[in-house]
This record gives C-alpha cells, sequence and structure tokens, in this order.
C-alpha cells in the first residue's frame, strides 16, 4: 500500500489539501489528439490513484487547459479535484471572457482557485475576482509570479488585499523567499503555491550521475529530485508544491517525495537544512 500524501491546511478555511499537486506549463501543451496523449493519461492516472488533488494550469500554457479538461473528461476524475488557473491579460471585460474560456476548456463550472498570472493587470482583475468569489463562480483568489524581481510587489498585495493564495519559485538553491514573501504569507493567513520546485530541471542536471547522500539513501529516498522537493515541503508555510511532469515515473517519484511513513516523517527544518548543504556541494 502506498504511504498517505502529507497535507496542509489553507489557512482562510481550514480546508486540508495534499502538499504535493500537478503543474502543467510544458509538458500539458500538447495538441489534444496526439500520441502523448496516451502518456499523460498515465500520469493522470497516476495522480489519481495516489490522492493527487491539486492541478495547476494557466492559458498562457497553450493547450493545457483543454487537455486537463479531457483528461477529467476521460478519467472521469471530477469529483476531488481541486482545479486551479489563472487570469494572463489586461482589462476587466478582457479578462472575463478569458476567464470563461478557461472554464469551458478545463470543463469546470466552478473554478477552485483563479490566480492572477504575473500581475498581470492586477487590481482591475483581483475586482473581478472578488465578485466572482461572492458569486460562488470561484473558490479561492490567488496571485502569482516565478520571479524573485516580484516578491516585494507580491508581498505588498498579501499585505493590503484580501488572498487567499499567492505562488512563487522556491527551491533549495533559491531561498529569495525565505527572507519577507514566506514570513508575510504566514503572517497573513496566505495559502503558499510554489511552482520551479526544482528549478525548471537545473537541480536535477546539477546532481545527474552524483550519488544520493549515505544518510538520504538510509532514510529512504531515492533521487535528488526527492530531497530537492522535501526541502520546499519542509517549509511550514509552504501549503502546496506543483512540479510540472508529463512522465508517469516521475510523477510517482514526486509522490514518494510527499508521502510520510513511521520510518520516514515528514522533512523539516533539519531535513531542508541537510539538503541545501549536500545541493550546494553537488
Amino acid at each position: 500500500m502506498d504511504a498517505p500524501l502529507i497535507e496542509r491546511t489553507i489557512p482562510s478555511t481550514g480546508e486540508r489539501i495534499p502538499v504535493l499537486g500537478l503543474g502543467t506549463f510544458g509538458a500539458f501543451d500538447v495538441p489534444p489528439r496526439s500520441s502523448t496523449m496516451d502518456t499523460l493519461s498515465d500520469v493522470f492516472a497516476l495522480f489519481d490513484s495516489r490522492g493527487g488533488r491539486v492541478v495547476d494550469s494557466s492559458p498562457m500554457y497553450g493547450d493545457a487547459e483543454s487537455v486537463v479538461g479531457a483528461l477529467r473528461l476521460e478519467r472521469k476524475v471530477d469529483d476531488g479535484l481541486f482545479i486551479a488557473t489563472k487570469v494572463w491579460t489586461q482589462g476587466r471585460r478582457e479578462g472575463i471572457a478569458q476567464m470563461e474560456r478557461s472554464m469551458k476548456r478545463l470543463r469546470a463550472p466552478r473554478i477552485d482557485l483563479m490566480q492572477v498570472h504575473n500581475l498581470v493587470d492586477v487590481d482591475t482583475h483581483l475586482d473581478t475576482l472578488e465578485a466572482w468569489k461572492q458569486e460562488g463562480r470561484i473558490r479561492y483568489i490567488g496571485i502569482t509570479h516565478y520571479h524573485g524581481g516580484a516578491f516585494a510587489a507580491l508581498e505588498k498585495l498579501l499585505r493590503n488585499r484580501s488572498i487567499d493564495f499567492v505562488q512563487f519559485n522556491y527551491h533549495a538553491l533559491d531561498r529569495e523567499a525565505e527572507q519577507r514573501l514566506l514570513p508575510a504569507a504566514a503572517d497573513t493567513g496566505t495559502a503558499v503555491l510554489v511552482n520551479r520546485p526544482l528549478g525548471q530541471g537545473d537541480l536535477v542536471r546539477r546532481t545527474r550521475g552524483r550519488p544520493l547522500p549515505a544518510w538520504a539513501t538510509r532514510a529512504g529516498y531515492r533521487s535528488w529530485a526527492q530531497l530537492a522537493l522535501g526541502f520546499v515541503i519542509a517549509h511550514p508555510a509552504v501549503t502546496c508544491v506543483i512540479p510540472a511532469t508529463g512522465n508517469p515515473e516521475h510523477m510517482a517519484d514526486n509522490f514518494d517525495a510527499a508521502s510520510a511513513t513511521v520510518e520516514r516523517p515528514a522533512p523539516d527544518a533539519a531535513f531542508a537544512r541537510r539538503v541545501a548543504q549536500a545541493l550546494a556541494s553537488a
């Protein structure tokens, strides 16, 4: 039997979600009838069977939303999924039209989390999202970025607007978020989604061919990617990490990194320090 996934609480409501989700950037941008869909169907089936819930997409990601919608229909996994997507355009009317297209592509009459992607026309869209939340068209409001240069703007919004989720980049060799943004999320009761937890593959390439530290092997870890994901999960302000993958083996590896057992408890601060040291010297 697979070990249970670690769960975290969404501060604004108390709802619990698995600490590992599924990103769709790149990996899910394929033609809906391509041969790659068979592999993505396997990824989605594994995601469902292992208790995955959070799927994150965006209209910026090409065909990803449509592919997620098709897989939801094919795998009959409507119940229980936590669908997150984004608005990524200028103007109120354009934003509404884009979000309505996303709902059709995702085959979702209601979106769990709608995020303003990369802070594009953020104040305009936040006004719309607040109204949509009141109407029940979305459940949660979020903001996102992928670069540390936007962290000050993200923090300001957390402290001045009603935000349920913030999404940003964070990994063992890119720790700028620890200075102010992660503490700000904890202070304001904002859930955190982490993108680029493997540095867009940089951490995997950096460690290719290098043996795992002996302490990690003894603890049951099988890959550097598992250690890198464990580093992110170890931070108490992180709610969910969303690595993107279209590879079923990588999906299984990610799930193992986000599962806890008696022999291998959830990652903590001491674990994170050891991972950071190991990756820095790799």
